[in-house]
């Protein structure tokens, strides 16, 4: 059953503006993200992307603007199990020896107040690490495991708790093929099953064909809010700044601009 009318965007970004220490990021950014969607952010390096999803989770702080999420503040949004987040390259080892379970058990215990994991919990878990295509690996240590399935532990630690709304930082960054289609194939799952879905990206790759809108960022603007451009996996590599073929003069104008 719905917390919040249908209608009620799941992510609702206005004005947002962000700095890394005395650099300007984000430049008053628009973004809204409804219910079921899968909105692919791209945009070549130092463009926000990453900025702009941190931002989105409490990660970064906003100089201006306003965040919402599900309908509510985000500084007062407490639900953050309804949030699943998979961070830009970094692995799933954190240097105490752990397993494959033990690390996506982790995913699950946002969604319990002592810690304490039930049957449900512990079923959840088994079928965040099948999913990701790692049942083999669940009691095997993490750093035991390739780059690409490190990655596909953090994606299963966040689809442990079940949520509705999954962030994902350019999951396919240095990932081998074979990972890459287990993850398109992971998301497509949770796509199927009404998931709301945030993508950092610089190439569609794989995803393509799950993606409902693709947002550009140049310069921590918003050049491009509708259908993936054309080409879109060279035009969001660095070096080509040409990201949308209305975006090499005046940028792009969209419903998301002032």
């Amino acid at each position: 059953m719905d917390r919040e009318p249908a209608a009620t965007p799941v992510i609702s970004v206005r004005g947002a503006a962000a700095a890394l220490g005395a650099r300007p990021v984000l430049r008053g950014v628009d973004l809204t993200v409804h219910r079921g969607e899968v909105v692919a952010l791209l945009g070549a390096n130092g463009s926000g992307k990453s900025t702009a999803v941190r931002s989105v989770i409490g990660q970064v702080p906003l100089t201006g603007g306003t965040i919402e999420l599900f309908g509510t503040e985000q500084k007062r949004f407490r639900d953050w199990a309804r949030v699943g987040y998979v961070p830009q390259r970094t692995t799933a080892a954190s240097g105490v020896p752990a397993t494959v379970r033990e690390v996506v058990t982790s995913g699950r215990l946002s969604r319990r107040r002592f810690g304490r994991l039930a049957k449900a919990d512990r079923a959840a878990v088994e079928r965040a690490i099948a999913l990701v295509g790692l049942a083999d690996r669940a009691g095997g240590p993490v750093d035991a495991l390739s780059g690409g399935q490190h990655q596909r532990v953090l994606i299963a630690r966040a689809l442990a708790s079940e949520p509705e709304l999954l962030i994902m930082d350019e999951p396919m960054a240095g990932v081998d093929l074979a990972s890459q289609e287990v993850l398109a194939s992971t998301l497509r799952e949770q796509v199927a099953g009404g998931a709301t879905v945030l993508l950092v990206l610089h190439e569609l790759g794989p995803l393509e064909p799950l993606i409902d809108r693709a947002v550009v960022l140049r310069d921590g603007c918003v050049v491009h809010d509708g259908p993936p451009p054309e080409a879109v996996g060279q035009h969001a590599l660095p070096g080509h700044d040409h990201v949308h073929p209305h975006a090499a003069g005046e940028p792009l104008r969209t419903g998301l601009l002032s």
